[in-house]
Order: structure tokens, then sequence, then C-alpha cells
């Protein structure tokens, strides 16, 4: 054993604050990215938001089906550790499109399925469409609902008190969470006044407020419609046999023929099961398209960044000059220069940012062109390895990209990773058939169904091998069941139960 000293030459990839900064950009939302951004703007003196007028976009001509081109090379940049060549340090005003040439949209009939389990999806770039975010209206909170119904309801203190504290024990959906013994502990009441305080605001709107259960819900907006007679009872105390849709039994413990069974029914459908839910909650947060695909008049497609939803920031420079020149101490000289050093990083990184996700959306419509033209009957097998391998980059990139990232196309509004199905294999030996595909396949055959002609499993299984879909019976009921669609004997029961 000797002690020596030896230079060995390495190359190693240093993950710096600016390279993990870059990183964490490219996988935010566009909500989550405004947040950052207003962070950044109020802790960066020399960064302010460009107001300006849109800029002029940035355009490349592709053909569909054809490899990605390797023009912009700042696509690779974050696999490259961000490299600084191509890039205006002043400014973040990006925008940009890919035209595709290929066949013109034409037609944009939506898709045949219009069952009562297909799910629906519309889109359209007219501009005499409606507003919906104008249709949203400030919703009362529940709990200041309830507490106002409480004051003119109730005048002793003590009951008050313990009513104040059911409100306090409500979520959102208008259910009681809390046992009633603990509050009556807290309190320091007895069980019997807590149980009369709660008999009284169970008859609070909305109906079926303050339940613990929801038989017990159900129960409370029947008696407010007066329709909690004993066979109505009976339904309530066997809601299992509902959700099974067991018709015979229900027939047999309520004590009614079919025509009864079936207004009882229709009864049970018009109540609400989470009737707090009308009231307080947080307005779910609109969804903003990052990417807008249009046909384009001369065939293809054009794939553009929504200029609206794109962070635009500048570098103040006219500032930075004269704050610098009269910096004194070498700290306000280095915070300056390190101010300033984040900003043009940050600019970039926002730029580096809205290329990536161009050249991967128009990737993806490449890919997926039939989709476009056809709709989900079109719909190819894609994994993140094959737009990987056509744009240049690592498909961890890819994943990053994809994520919490919407594309508004003409058939709707869908995220990147809505693109990305596994393959099913053909019976016949040809192309593979994307697994959502077959979803849509399989929705169809039920919506269709006969009358009388419940299609089992194993029929699918058939029907589907006989349009050349390879697919076991297990794959068909997980598919089912993910569409949230009843087995066959379910729903023979169901239409039993409706003739």
């Amino acid at each position: 054993m000797a002690l020596k000293l030896e230079l060995r030459q390495s190359q190693a990839l240093v993950m710096t604050p600016q390279l993990q900064q870059a990183i964490k950009l490219l996988q935010l939302s566009t909500l989550d990215l405004a947040a950052f951004i207003e962070q950044e703007v109020e802790r960066n003196p020399l960064l302010e938001r460009d107001e300006g007028a849109d800029p002029a976009p940035h355009e490349a001509a592709v053909e569909t089906g054809a490899p990605a081109d390797d023009g912009t090379r700042e696509t690779q940049a974050v696999d490259r550790a961000l490299d600084d060549d191509g890039y205006a340090m002043s400014g973040g005003n990006l925008d940009g499109s890919y035209q595709t040439e290929g066949p013109a949209a034409a037609g944009w009939e939506g898709e045949s399925a219009s069952g009562p389990w297909s799910g629906t999806r519309g889109g359209s770039f007219d501009d005499d469409g409606f507003d919906i975010e104008g249709l949203a209206e400030e919703r009362p909170d529940l709990r200041r609902h309830l507490s106002d119904q409480l004051g003119l309801a109730v005048a002793d203190p003590a009951r008050r008190l313990i009513g104040a504290q059911l409100i306090e024990a409500v979520d959102d959906a208008g259910y009681l969470i809390e046992p009633l013994d603990d509050i009556a502990a807290r309190v320091g009441c007895a069980l019997a006044e807590a149980e009369a305080t709660l008999a009284l605001v169970q008859g609070f709107d909305p109906p079926g407020v303050f339940a613990r259960s929801l038989a017990e819900c159900l129960a409370l907006q029947l008696k407010e419609r007066d329709r909690f007679d004993p066979a109505m009872q009976a339904m309530v105390a066997h809601l299992e046999l509902v959700a099974r849709r067991d018709f015979a039994a229900l027939r047999q413990v309520c004590g009614v023929d079919e025509e009864d069974l079936r207004d009882m029914l229709a009864e049970l459908r018009r109540l609400d099961p989470k009737p707090g839910l009308a009231f307080g909650g947080e307005d779910a947060a609109p969804v903003v398209a990052d990417i807008q695909v249009r046909p384009d008049p001369g065939g293809g497609w054009r794939v553009e960044l929504n200029t609206e939803a794109l962070p635009r920031v500048l570098v103040n420079n006219r500032y930075q000059a004269r704050v610098a020149g009269a910096a004194q101490s070498r700290e306000d000289k280095a915070y300056i220069s390190e101010c300033l050093n984040n900003a043009n990083w940050l600019v970039k990184s926002l730029e580096q940012r809205a290329r990536t996700i161009l050249k991967v959306a128009s990737e993806i419509v490449r890919q997926q062109d039939a989709f476009l033209r056809e709709g989900v009957r079109a719909l190819r097998p894609l994994n993140l390895r094959t737009v990987a391998e056509a744009v240049s980059m690592h498909e961890s990139t890819i994943s990053r990209v994809t994520s919490n990232k919407y594309m508004a196309t003409p058939r709707g509004l869908f995220e990147l990773k809505y693109f990305f199905t596994a393959a099913l294999a053909s019976s016949t030996g040809g192309e593979a058939h994307s697994a959502e595909a077959v979803r849509d396949r399989i929705r169809t055959l039920i919506d269709r169904e006969a009358g009388d002609g419940v299609l089992s499993d194993d029929k699918i299984v058939e029907l589907l091998r006989a349009s050349g879909i390879d697919i076991a019976r297990r794959t068909v009921a997980k598919y089912r069941e993910a569409m949230h669609i009843p087995s066959s004997v379910e729903r023979r029961r169901l239409k039993a139960a409706m003739v």
C-alpha cells in the first residue's frame, strides 16, 4: 500500500440550481407556472411582466407522418443542461406554430356513441361561442347558510351552542361526520338534548343536510316531500338491492308491483345524495389549453402555443444599469449581479419551455393525425419512446412536457397524456389497435344493444375479434368497469325494469 497522486478526466452532469429550476418549469401546469412567475417578479427587482402586444408567431413547416425536423436545436437544451446558444437575454416573449402537411380536415362530425354510458367532448374555435365561465356564479357558503337559519329558528342559547357545533361537524356534502355523543360531550350537554337539536336542524335547507348516512339523507328528503310511506321506507332500508338492480327482490321487500316500483325508483333518482355540494366550496379552476390545433386552409394542421396562457417576462436592463452604477458596496454589486443572472436564466428557461412544448405537441399531432380527422376510432398506439426518438429528446423530458399540459383541438380539449395509449394486437396480423379506441368500440357496442339483446363480455370479445382486435375477456371486463358500465346481468335487470 502506498500514497500517490493521480489526474483523471471525466464528464458529469451537475444539477445546478438553475438547471433544477428549468426542469421544474418544464413540468409545471399553466396555473402553477403563473403563480411561480408572480413570486419571481415580486422577489427580483429586475424582472417585470411584458404587457405589450403579442409577438409575431414563430412558424415551421413539417410533414404529417414524417420524422420531426431537427432545425430548432434549442429543444434539446434541457437534456444538454440548457445550452446558452440562440437565446435573447432581454425578453421571454415566444409564440410558435408548426404546420403539418397532410390531408385537410373536412367535416367535424362527432363520435357516433351517444348512449347513457358514453362521454361527450366538445370543442370549437368559432368566435360566436358562448363563454362558459360567464355561467359561473358565486355560491353561498354552506355553513353560513345553516348558521343564518339557526339564528332564526333557535332562540335558546344552549340549543344555539349545540347547533353551532353540529354545523362545524358538517362536511362539504352536508353530512354529519362526527359522532353525536362526541359533540354532546364536548358541549357538556345530555345526549338527548343533542339528539333533539339534531332533529331540529335536520329540517333546515337544503333537505337532507345533517344526515349521518346515505339512507338517512334520502329519508329526510322524502319526508320533506311527504313521500316517505312504508314502501319507500323499505326501499331506502335496502339500498344495496337498488345498487345491484335486483328489482325482483325489491318488489318483494317493498310489496309493490312493477309499475309502482318504477315510480318509486324515479322518485329516488330525483333526490340529491349530496345536498351540501350546492353550497360553498371552492370553484374548480378552469383548464387552460397550452396548445391550440386548428385546421389549416391549405391542408394539414396548424399547431400554435396559446399566447394568452404563455407567461411573458422581461429583464429591465435600463434599471439594472442605473442601480449597478449607483451600487457602492461589494454586497450590493453581488446582489445586483445575482438578480441579473437569475432573471436572464428565467427568461431563457421560459423560452426553452415554450419551444419544447411546441415541438413535442407538433410531433403528437403528426402521430395522431388520423384521430383529428376521424375521431377516437383512429387513435393510434403511442408511447413516450416513439415521440422521444422523433424529436431527439429523452423519455423523461417527454414525460415532463406532457404532464399537466392540455391541447385544444376541433374534437375537444385533451391532456397531452391522453394521446399516449397502450397497444392491443390485431387478430389478423395487421397494425395494432389503441386501447382507447378499443374502449370506444366496447362502449359503442353496448350503446347499440337491442332491447332484449344484452351483450355479455364473451360476446363482445367475439365481435371485437371478428373486427380484427385480439382481446381477452378479462380485458373487456376491465375496460367496461373503468367506463362505469354495468355488467350484462345488471343491464338486463335495468332494461327489464324500464319496460
